[in-house]
């Protein structure tokens, strides 16, 4: 695996693959990998691509500055794994090397009502610094395909939104979120998790199943204050959302179109998110 640091030896080496005729498939990561992660490159890597990671800490997209410090760093068990799964590429570059011009936003993007609602109304900003950072990663690494996970369903629709506004011609590839065993979402803020908060967050999960269930025969807001009330009693210290939506846009979900349950709670500080796609 090679890692670059800086974006210039990237950009000659990007060359000598487009001049080998190869195909470039991205993933955009924070680090502490995990197999979700690496599920991603192998999608990538199964097209026959040459695969690309990236591993930065993006500060722009903590709207809770305690949070962007608390994000766990093991970049050199990242590299392992990286490594142990035969990816191509690990771009590994600092703040000052993605942002020359600092990281004050530059540009804004427009994203309509998808940062206003859900994630973006509990974490405002949030998508704007998203965009930010993706934006830049696909002027530099320029891939034909990027890869990210349903787990963050509304991102993959900004991302979605930022590729139109870009007129890029990469493709976004959205792959099925992985579970543990338990049924929780894989995430890297897991690591912060205890064994028993392990445990009890896996009530997200079953708490979205249940919903999905009864989604037809209860009316929204009574499905709502129930699920807030089933994480509350299971440990969670605070729900921020846990709702049906319409799985093509995130409106208000009507009985016959396809949804998607949309979860976010903290167990103690680690805020964790979660989604369930119900078909009509």
């Amino acid at each position: 695996m090679i890692i670059f640091r800086t974006i210039l030896p990237y950009r000659k080496w990007l060359r000598e693959q487009r001049s080998q005729g190869k195909s470039i498939g991205f993933v955009p990561t924070m680090g502490a990998l995990h197999e979700g992660h690496l599920s991603l490159l192998r999608a990538a890597g199964n097209n026959g691509q040459t695969t690309v990671c990236s591993i930065f800490v993006n500060p722009t997209q903590f709207n809770d500055p305690n949070d962007f410090k608390l994000y766990p760093i093991t970049t050199e068990s990242d590299i392992q794994q990286l490594v142990s799964i035969g990816t191509d590429v690990l771009f590994l570059p600092s703040v000052e090397e993605m942002y020359p011009e600092g990281a004050i936003q530059q540009t804004s993007f427009e994203l309509g009502n998808l940062e206003n609602i859900l994630e973006g109304a509990f974490r405002p900003g949030h998508f704007q610094g998203v965009c930010q950072v993706v934006s830049r990663l696909l002027d530099i690494v320029a891939p034909d395909n990027i890869y990210m996970g349903q787990k963050d369903y509304q991102q993959c629709m900004v991302i979605a939104r930022l590729l139109e506004l870009k007129q890029s011609a990469t493709s976004l590839k959205i792959m099925p979120t992985l579970r543990e065993t338990s049924g929780l979402a894989m995430s890297s803020r897991n690591m912060r998790l205890s064994e028993e908060e392990r445990k009890k967050a896996t009530a997200i999960w079953r708490t979205m199943k249940e919903m999905a269930g009864t989604l037809s025969s209860i009316p929204v807001p009574d499905l709502e204050k129930e699920a807030e009330q089933k994480l509350l009693a299971a440990g969670f210290d605070k729900v921020d959302y846990c709702t049906p939506a319409d799985a093509a846009t995130l409106g208000p979900w009507q009985p016959g179109i396809d949804a998607v349950i949309l979860c976010a709670a903290f167990m103690g500080k680690v805020r964790l998110i979660d989604n369930l796609l119900v078909h009509a």
